[in-house]
C-alpha cells in the first residue's frame, strides 16, 4: 500500500542515454530499515508493463501533487 508521502512516478535510467517514466504501484523497503526504498513495483507509462525496479536505477522521483 502506498502512503500519501509515496512517490507516484519515477524516472528509471537503464543506461546513460536510455530512460523511461513509470507509475509506482508499490514501494518495498529494505530489511535493515523498511523506510528506505529498495525496490519499486512500477507500470511503464508507455507500454503499461508491470515490473520491479531497483531503487538505485531511479534517477528522479515525482511526488504526489
Amino acid at each position: 500500500m502506498l502512503s500519501s508521502a509515496a512517490p507516484t512516478a519515477v524516472i528509471v535510467t537503464d543506461t546513460e542515454v536510455a530512460w523511461r517514466m513509470a507509475d509506482v504501484i508499490w514501494v518495498d523497503g529494505g530489511a535493515r530499515n523498511p523506510r528506505v526504498p529498495r525496490l519499486f513495483q512500477v507500470a511503464d507509462v508507455d507500454t503499461g508493463v508491470i515490473h520491479w525496479v531497483n531503487a538505485d536505477l531511479a534517477t528522479h522521483i515525482c511526488p504526489r501533487v
